[in-house]
């Protein structure tokens, strides 16, 4: 009897190991998998860039243990809303907000879902806060700042344009982030005693006109990475080329639409980072709370070859064509 129940005792502890192992098992971290939204507030060159960066290096790290959502919001803060909801619905791990507005969306439908921003020229502009010391938000958002140092940008238009006499900013008024570029860019311009002037559109449909008014006051035009100016260079270029007043760009996919020189970033590198950024906080648990802002860490002066060979300017050493440009970064 007494041998009879220590089998049943083995066999009983025998099958308690088992279940534990299959326990351990199911909890196995490396069969998890992610899913990402992805709300991008406009199709331009800048943002497509960096939403591909942000897709290319989830990719890489997690294969086909993530799935990506693209979603576009053509403009509308309001669909970037409607879009970050559905996330919220479809129960996301984590949300890639392509662009200032698509960050405000963000933050304000969710305080528990990881937001990761990118192309947000300040975050503490975009989300009404003050960010601590390690430039953390201490909230469920972090990401990548698209800004290129604004008093090199100013300048540029001295170097460039030594004997201007006024510089026009032309700008989105309802774009925090290109109101926060104007205000700055200012400053500096003052630093450089160039005189400028504020000229100021709500949206495209004064786009025209406003540029047409900066154009018949300024001999300088200067445009922040602003996403409504992004969506509709060709309007400011019909207007300044003829005219032949030479614009000043924020970003390389503007000044390839309508500008003659930039200091600018790669915002597909600009997405890889943020994507890296992603991964830490799906893959390793890092906390996005204490997770510092990014920022690029390279500005190139490039060049429009075609405007400015129409406008008979030309541009120091340093400075690399557009394309050109391109094609390093490709290397």
């Amino acid at each position: 009897m007494k041998k009879l129940i220590s089998l049943v005792l083995a066999a009983v502890m025998a099958l308690s190991l088992v279940a534990c192992g299959s326990g351990n098992k199911d909890k196995d971290t490396g069969d998890k998998t992610y899913k990402v939204g992805v709300v991008q507030l406009v199709q331009h060159e800048a943002l497509d860039a960096a939403t591909k960066g942000f897709t290319d290096a989830l990719k890489e790290a997690l294969g086909d243990k993530v799935e990506v959502v693209e979603k576009n919001a053509s403009g509308d803060s309001n669909n970037c809303t409607t879009i970050v909801n559905g996330f919220i619905s479809d129960k996301v791990d984590l949300i890639m907000a392509n662009a200032t507005a698509a960050l405000q969306a963000c933050a304000n439908a969710t305080s528990t879902i990881p937001v990761v921003g990118t192309s947000v020229t300040s975050f503490a502009a975009a989300l009404d806060i003050e960010l601590d010391d390690n430039s953390c938000t201490g909230i469920n958002v972090t990401g990548t700042n698209d800004l290129a140092p604004l008093d090199q940008q100013a300048q540029i238009i001295a170097d460039l344009f030594p004997d201007v006499k006024q510089v026009g900013i032309l700008y989105c008024s309802a774009e925090v982030n290109s109101v926060y570029q104007a205000e700055h860019i200012a400053s500096y311009l003052d630093d450089l005693n160039i005189k400028h002037k504020d000229f100021s559109f709500s949206d495209s449909n004064d786009l025209q006109s406003v540029t047409n008014n900066c154009v018949s006051e300024c001999d300088v035009i200067y445009v922040p990475t602003d996403n409504t100016v992004a969506s509709n260079t060709e309007i400011i270029n019909n207007i300044c080329l003829p005219a032949k007043v030479p614009v000043i760009t924020g970003e390389e996919g503007i000044c390839s639409g309508c500008g003659v020189a930039t200091l600018s970033i790669s915002y597909y590198d600009l997405g890889v980072t943020t994507g890296k950024m992603a991964v830490k906080i799906l893959k390793d648990g890092e906390d996005i709370s204490t997770m510092p802002i990014e920022y690029a860490p390279n500005f190139t002066k490039e060049y429009n070859k075609d405007i400015c060979e129409e406008l008979g300017i030309e541009v120091p050493d340093d400075y690399v064509a557009i394309g050109e440009a391109a094609e390093e970064t490709a290397k």
